[in-house]
């Protein structure tokens, strides 16, 4: 199981193939620390053939990434001279101007990314006097035209084969996509750009897609619906493709969608992503292997130091330590994570075997539960010692004037929250699934932190809801003796 990162994805976009170009830009990306480039050559059905290299890593190194590779480009790009178009993030140093789109932007009418790039290099030149750059000189710079930075939901670019035209995988583009043949006649998908086109390559055509929001519009929902089209075309569907990286939850996101649809019964995460892959036939014009595609498990495993990680000897040690983190959080997390895991085991060894037939149905309700439990509170147990770090480094701050014990203080309240969060995350957990030492262990944590907490309205709403949750624990732990 991979544990939970704070992590950022960049991307970038040149519409040039010069090779000197990618391979420069490519190695400034490469080159900084904490980031991970995964570059190919993307075709951008919705465009043109674009270089779009993505990188991920932490917030500070994914902005340090993209700084690099701007540097880079701004010495060997001239918009005058050929189309190029470079999506980046803000680089105030390269004195260039920068619109903002997506969430990063509040001007409506040059939010979408479309908006702003309308008539490539000849239109930013007609509008630029009217649009003042949200950064960067308010005069037109010639040879680098301008840069769009922002932020947006994750974009999966995903293609899926027909045995059929090219003019036949359009016309199940223009039923699917949102924006559909026109105004009146709308699309079925939302957040779903398609267009069909033809692979020389494969010999066969395509519905490509870019799904701009996957929590609107899952690649299963994208899938099924291109299939309902080519079925009533009397068209073979032969797999689809994922093109680039994609974030994990969107492939787990299939995986749930079939597991319900097929009633299966499927618990660990390598299974959910072998399920995933076959029913979506992503290995049908090339293998995709999870560990060069899904971004989390693009990044190195850094996590040696990391509670879970260690020995039970060793965190038992790490614990018994004059140190105040970890703690009472993460202990009663272990303790949790332990109770689901126990509940887990039993569950699976009574299920399937024909003497606990009758429990089947039971079983394959409650073990998913406990399992998924499980998994939650172990990424809980760094999670907890992590946020009481927070409240420790609040307590150094400086202390020598008026303003600086605001800061503190506002500093601790918010650490002393956050610590707080957490164990209560493992008591709304584990409560519910009965596990009482858990649930008891988080209580106390919570009760003994609160003593900090100056917010009186807060600390109060805490309390009674801790309160609440060990009193359901005790309740449902009595049905059971």
């Amino acid at each position: 199981m991979k544990s939970k990162k704070l992590l950022s994805v960049c991307q970038i976009s040149l519409k040039d193939k010069n090779q000197e170009v990618i391979d420069a830009i490519s190695k400034a990306i490469r080159s900084t620390e904490g980031v991970s480039l995964s570059w190919m050559l993307i075709l951008d059905p919705l465009q043109i053939e674009q270089f779009t290299p993505p990188f991920v890593g932490s917030p500070d190194a994914v902005i340090e990434g993209a700084l690099n590779a701007a540097r880079v480009a701004y010495k060997l790009i001239d918009m005058a001279k050929h189309k190029e178009k470079f999506a980046e993030k803000l680089s105030a140093e390269l004195k260039v101007p920068i619109y903002l789109y997506g969430y990063a932007s509040d001007q409506e009418y040059r939010k979408a990314v479309p908006q702003i790039r309308a008539g490539e290099y000849e239109g930013i030149l007609k509008r630029y006097f009217k649009w003042k750059p949200d950064f960067g000189p308010t005069e037109f710079v010639p040879s680098w035209g301008a840069t769009m930075a922002g932020a947006r939901k994750f974009l999966i670019a995903y293609n899926v084969n027909i045995l059929g035209t090219k003019e036949q995988a359009h016309r199940i583009a223009l039923d699917i996509r949102e924006q559909g043949r026109n105004k009146d006649e709308p699309g079925k998908l939302k957040k779903c750009q398609a267009i069909g086109w033809w692979l020389d390559e494969a010999n066969l055509a395509q519905v490509s897609i870019n799904l701009t929001d996957h929590d609107v519009t899952p690649i299963h929902t994208a899938y099924e619906e291109v299939c309902k089209g080519a079925k009533d075309l009397k068209l073979a569907v032969t797999g689809s493709q994922i093109v680039g990286i994609v974030p994990l939850r969107a492939i787990l996101q299939v995986a749930e969608f079939y597991i319900n649809k097929e009633n299966l019964f499927v618990l660990e995460e390598d299974q959910k992503l072998h399920l995933a892959i076959n029913r979506l036939g992503l290995n049908s014009l090339g293998l995709f292997s999870p560990k060069e595609r899904i971004i989390e498990y693009m990044l190195p495993d850094d996590d040696n130091e990391s509670l879970i990680n260690k020995s039970v000897q060793d965190f038992i040690k790490t614990v018994a330590a004059r140190t105040p983190a970890p703690g009472g959080g993460s202990v009663a997390a272990a303790v949790g994570a332990m109770g689901s895991a126990l509940a887990c085991m039993v569950g699976q060894m009574t299920y399937g075997k024909r003497q606990w037939e009758r429990y089947d149905s039971q079983m394959r309700r409650i073990i998913p539960i406990m399992h998924e439990t499980m998994k939650d509170l172990i990424s809980v147990i760094d999670a907890d010692t992590n946020a009481f770090n927070d409240y420790m480094a609040a307590l150094k701050l400086p202390k020598e004037t008026t303003e600086d014990i605001v800061m503190r203080e506002t500093a601790m309240e918010a650490g002393l929250k956050k610590a707080i969060s957490i164990p209560m995350s493992v008591a709304k957990s584990v409560g519910v699934k009965c596990l009482e030492t858990g649930v008891l262990g988080a209580y106390y944590n919570v009760i003994i932190n609160a003593e900090g907490i100056k917010d009186e309205k807060y600390k109060t709403g805490i309390l009674n809801e801790i309160e609440e949750y060990r009193t359901q624990a005790e309740k449902a732990v009595k049905k059971f003796y």
